[in-house]
């Protein structure tokens, strides 16, 4: 993510910023917006100051680590079913989901203090994951491992569903089964 309205960063300014993304996000997910800003900077073996030059406020990093995570798991599609097969690729990409709501629900108060001050946390996540999760069935159907009869978007509202309902990590079974029910009935019948 190199984006920041400048030139593209240097490789160990990007190796920088990418380990405090990372590490952030692990961070936010166990201790939410306690999370102490300087603890994010020594965990990623990074300084302060390479922090706070990346992201000034607590509320910029939680919107990037944010951003980070929803490309990253829209990322993942392409190598997944480069490495499994079509249906697989979908289940494994479910359970990237449910890491990816783990990671938001830890930064969800903070996300809302941005939405709430006017700017867009969100922009353009749901429909990348939309097209995720469009990507995906359109290889399960192409293989006619999946019915072709649910729309994307039936698949991405109960994905949002059991991911709601199942937030936090003590759920991580339940929310599994979940989507193992959901992914069995939209295989193909015989």
């Amino acid at each position: 993510m190199a984006d920041q309205g400048h030139r593209p960063l240097r490789a160990d300014a990007q190796r920088n910023r990418d380990k405090i993304l990372t590490t952030a996000a692990r961070v936010f997910t166990t201790e939410g917006l306690d999370a102490q800003m300087d603890r994010i900077a020594k965990e990623a073996g990074v300084g302060n100051a390479t922090l706070y030059r990346n992201f000034p406020t607590r509320e910029i990093l939680v919107e990037a680590v944010y951003r980070n995570e929803v490309v990253q798991l829209c990322d993942a599609v392409r190598p997944l079913l480069a490495q499994k097969s079509p249906y697989e690729a979908l289940r494994a990409w479910t359970r990237l989901f449910l890491d990816y709501v783990t990671t938001k629900y830890g930064m969800i108060d903070a996300l809302r203090a941005i939405a709430a001050a006017g700017n867009n946390p969100y922009g353009h996540s749901r429909e990348m994951i939309q097209e995720a999760v469009a990507t995906l069935m359109k290889a399960c159907t192409a293989a006619g491992t999946i019915r072709t009869d649910i729309p994307p978007t039936d698949i991405s509202a109960a994905l949002e569903g059991i991911a709601l309902t199942s937030a936090g990590t003590e759920h991580r079974q339940q929310a599994e089964r979940l989507l193992d029910l959901i992914l069995d009935g939209l295989k193909t019948r015989p």
